[in-house]
């Protein structure tokens, strides 16, 4: 049995679809981040830098139990362990390790801070409406959903066959109306993004817990831990 440290959002997403296609048991223990829950000790035990997605697996290496912390790192240790979703071979395995860190160092940070800077920031007391930000931002996500739509091209999925670099790369692309983008100019992109949604795995994992993921109002952003100082 594998414990999914867990709340409802692109990074968090990631790994219950990947539990979910892989077949593996998980048991879903909440992190509620706009409560705090990441800041605990009893979390930071198992993620010692205060974010979730995490894991915990009884039936690690060798038997032994293991908790593992960074969404890129979970998908990796699961592709190993199954043996799915992480290509055939060495050079199938490096393909997918160049996109999944594309998305963990790229995609996932330029795309969070245009969610921060288009969509919570002015809501702050006082707004933070800052017009640089949002370019800034809003300008780096649509050269990598270029980046991306180039690698689909030809391809059903980012590396060919499906694998964990679509798992990881998927969620924030989701979103890509609350980064202000468009894909009327990205047809891969597009195309990619309604052949992940009809999968029957990621349906199931993306509704974990789904309920819990409420657009927040000016005072729930104000309060919540996600943006304590």
């Amino acid at each position: 049995m594998i414990d999914l440290y867990y709340w409802p959002t692109p990074n968090g997403w990631k790994i219950p679809i990947a539990l979910e296609e892989m077949g593996l048991e998980y048991n879903v223990i909440p992190v509620d981040i706009n409560a705090g829950d990441q800041f605990t000790d009893w979390f930071k035990a198992v993620s010692p830098n205060s974010k979730m997605p995490a894991i915990v697996d009884s039936d690690g290496p060798d038997g032994q139990p293991i908790s593992i912390f960074e969404s890129g790192a979970i998908l990796q240790y699961l592709g190993r362990k199954t043996g799915k979703f992480y290509g055939r071979s060495e050079r199938d395995r490096i393909e997918i390790d160049q996109w999944l860190f594309w998305q963990v160092g790229g995609l996932g940070p330029m795309a969070g801070q245009a969610h921060h800077f288009l969509v919570y920031a002015p809501k702050f007391d006082p707004p933070q409406d800052l017009p640089y930000a949002k370019d800034r931002y809003r300008t780096e996500v649509a050269r990598l959903y270029g980046v991306l739509d180039a690698q689909l091209a030809g391809k059903d999925y980012i590396c060919g066959d499906f694998s964990i670099a679509d798992i990881a790369a998927w969620g924030w692309a989701s979103l890509w109306k609350r980064q202000e983008q468009t894909l009327d100019d990205k047809p891969n992109l597009k195309a990619w993004l309604e052949r992940m949604k009809a999968r029957p795995a990621l349906q199931r994992g993306r509704a974990l817990v789904a309920e819990k993921r409420v657009e927040p109002s000016a005072g729930e952003v104000q309060s919540s831990a996600m943006f304590k100082k």
